[in-house]
């Protein structure tokens, strides 16, 4: 019994040994040798913080993925890798813790068991999750990477850094999801997955596990498939409500989605080159999964009833005389069966047609409450618009108002300007002058009546020498006629009278 017991201790400490978890510092930028496992060798931008650990993974001497583990929530942000081949579904979990995010100091450079942590590692669970948060609540350990890390199927391991709490419906439907899509779509539609990189992760929400590990809202998962020519990206999504369905969704609403909206793959994974119709056919599988998931949950939904319903319509098996009780039973059973099974088929046919018009019933109103939504969206952004444009308008007018109040000042401030100019100008003429402008009708009024006075001497003058002019012309001219007349002999006398 000892021997068995060092045995399994010697296994178990093997098996701790073979995974080691490297720490990376914080000056140190990607996650150092683990930086294979991103797109282009660039983990996501936007999504580590300060507070944010980075971890590479290593198994058996080699890198296997990366994490980026949040000590405040104690449940990891992501892990990244490349793609695999999907874990066995029966291998045994256990939780693996890594000392140097609880002990900066401790200088194991692996991942332990926890109950070897307890006496090597100091604060153990001040910043990580330990085992003994899942125990007696709802919650199971559930890994992000969920695959396994070696084709050796007897060493898996499962590092509590790479693990999120949740229901055990939800951690093997999401395992069967992931399952599902990377053998019959992702991987077979990027050669077998040689150049498929992996990104998973969750988020957050309000609920803690225990007051320490936060639960999340929901997980995703975003895959680039790196091919020339022919690559694609793809995400998903899933709540942690265990109705949820999977969900498909482009990587950028996947961004749109997370907390500080972060870039998963540089280059959106070389959008402008990928293959759209790898993409349609990726769509057609996970549409499959889909409804595998929507008639499973149906059929969990109805095995209780189911149970109930055939448990009322098994007739009671008739009391019977002995010996011959056993008999009488088996041929009324076989009588019965077939009505039974009838009656069982009916059933899930009338079931079925039920669920169907219900699915039509809540597909019409959902449409009619979207056509309701739209049009009341579309009223509101109307009346916005309306209240907006209007709004605008009372606004400017003030300004407009304004506008002409300064108008008007600046015309009665350019009149006052030129009013000012001509007093200037004013003031700068001499005094003599202005004294002389000022008394020039006093001047002109004093002289009207020199002038009209020196008019008539003029005028009198004039006239008076007309006069002597012309008595002056005819004295002379009787004089010439006497001096011809005299020249001639005739003799004129002039008696006293002075007549001839």
């Amino acid at each position: 019994m000892g021997c068995a017991r060092w045995l399994a201790l010697g296994g178990l400490l093997a098996l701790a040994g073979l995974l080691q978890a490297r720490l990376l510092p914080p000056h140190q930028a990607g996650f150092g040798e683990c930086d294979r496992f991103f797109y282009a060798g660039t983990p996501p931008a936007g999504l580590a913080t300060e507070a944010h650990v980075r971890i590479c993974q290593r198994f058996a001497g080699a890198e296997r993925f990366a994490t980026l583990y949040s000590p405040g929530h104690r449940i990891p942000v992501f892990s990244a890798f490349r793609a695999s081949r999907p874990a066995l579904v029966s291998a045994e979990q256990r939780g693996l813790l890594e000392p140097q995010i609880d002990d900066p100091s401790s200088n194991l450079e692996e991942v332990i068991e926890e109950t070897d942590a307890l006496t090597s590692v100091h604060n153990l669970g001040s910043k990580q999750a330990l085992n003994a948060d899942y125990i007696d609540s709802n919650y199971e350990i559930g890994q992000l990477y969920p695959f396994l890390l070696s084709t050796d199927p007897q060493a898996p391991t499962f590092p509590l850094t790479n693990s999120v709490p949740m229901t055990q419906s939800f951690r093997e439907r999401w395992h069967m999801n992931l399952n599902s899509l990377m053998e019959r779509a992702l991987i077979p539609h990027c050669g077998d997955g040689k150049d498929l990189y992996i990104i998973t992760g969750a988020v957050p929400s309000d609920h803690r596990l225990k007051d320490k590990v936060t639960v999340p809202e929901f997980v995703w998962l975003a895959a680039c498939c790196d091919v020339l020519g022919g690559g694609w990206a793809m995400g998903f999504t899933k709540h942690a409500q265990d109705s949820g369905i999977i969900e498909d969704v482009m990587v950028r609403d996947l961004e749109q989605l997370l907390p500080h909206k972060p870039q998963l793959f540089r280059d959106n994974c070389g959008e402008t080159e990928q293959d759209t119709e790898k993409m349609k056919k990726i769509l057609e599988v996970v549409n499959q999964v889909q409804e595998e998931e929507r008639s499973l949950l149906s059929q969990e939904s109805m095995s209780p009833l189911a149970s109930t319903q055939s448990q009322r319509s098994a007739p009671p098996s008739p009391e019977a005389p002995e010996g011959g009780g056993s008999f009488l039973g088996k041929v009324l059973g076989f009588l019965l069966t077939p009505f039974i099974k009838l009656f069982q088929l009916i059933y899930y046919l009338v079931i079925a047609v039920l669920r169907s018009i219900v699915h039509l019933l809540w597909f019409v109103a959902k449409q009619v409450i979207n056509g309701i939504e739209c049009g009341l969206y579309r009223l509101g952004a109307a009346t916005v618009s309306y209240f907006v444009a209007i709004g605008q308008e009372l606004v400017g007018i003030p300004w407009k108002v304004l506008k002409v109040v300064a108008k008007v000042i600046r015309a009665l401030l350019r009149i006052l300007c030129c009013l000012l100019k001509t007093i200037c100008r004013a003031l700068s003429i001499p005094l003599r002058v202005l004294v002389d402008i000022t008394m020039f009708p006093v001047y002109t009024v004093g002289a009207i009546p020199i002038v009209c006075k020196d008019i008539a001497v003029g005028l009198g003058g004039t006239v008076s020498l007309l006069l002597d002019t012309a008595f002056g012309t005819m004295g002379g001219l009787f004089q010439v006629v006497f001096s011809v007349f005299k020249r001639i002999g005739y003799k004129v006398t002039f008696d006293n009278s002075g007549e001839l």
